[in-house]
């Protein structure tokens, strides 16, 4: 098997102009998908950019691609926000600022909310969630034993609380753009301890899922 060579086409650097359109390209597709989620065609996001779609796919293998490129980038916002809310010597202030920055991103990015929370591109969805699980069930740990969380809550509560704040923030977002945070405060107040009043069962994993592939296909 011959390897690659300097001169092989996969080897060279993009041109000037193929590199801009290909930035173009991604900073199109972060407005798009933020806007109107990711079912929009590579045609919408062709035009958004103003190049042709075959410029698209000569950049891209197809949409898939571009959706994990760009959750790359964005997965590197959500670790900034993790990485501040850790640094916060209160447990529950920490707990606090980072369900606040995702509780933002999630509301401001209607297609990162569609990959990470409601299983659009199912094993990318995974993937996100195996990254992030682990700290989210380490903050809430932390505000628990402090005794600042009610204790009866779980990770799996995190899932659905952002989808009701990203549906909230999607159709008041034309008339008072900031109304989930209203609504945030208002969960994050019934998350404090002392508890004010029992609550049911959590969902477990497989109960999120299926909410929201039932979410999912309802929309649909």
């Amino acid at each position: 098997m011959s390897s690659a060579t300097p001169s092989s086409p996969d080897c060279r650097p993009l041109r000037r102009d193929a590199e801009e359109n290909r930035l173009r390209i991604l900073r199109s597709a972060r407005e798009v998908f933020a806007e109107r989620g990711v079912e929009v065609s590579l045609d919408d996001i062709a035009r958004h950019a103003g190049v042709g779609v075959g410029t698209v796919y000569r950049r891209f293998s197809g949409k898939r691609e571009l959706i994990e490129t760009l959750l790359r980038e964005q997965v590197e916002d959500l670790a900034a926000v993790e990485a501040r809310s850790l640094a916060c010597e209160d447990p529950w202030e920490g707990f606090v600022h980072y369900v606040m920055g995702i509780s933002e991103l999630f509301v401001r990015d209607r297609g990162l909310r569609e990959v990470t929370l409601m299983g659009t591109f199912g094993d990318i969805t995974a993937s996100a969630r195996d990254r992030f699980l682990p700290t989210i069930s380490r903050m809430m740990e932390r505000a628990q034993e402090s005794g600042r969380m009610r204790p009866d809550v779980t990770p799996t509560d995190l899932p659905v609380i952002g989808l009701m704040l990203g549906t909230a923030g999607e159709y008041a977002h034309a008339l008072r753009p900031d109304l989930w945070r209203r609504y945030l405060l208002i969960i994050l107040d019934g998350l404090r301890s002392p508890v004010p009043s029992p609550l049911p069962e959590p969902l477990s994993g497989q109960e999120v899922d299926r909410l929201i592939h039932a979410a999912r296909h309802r929309k649909g």
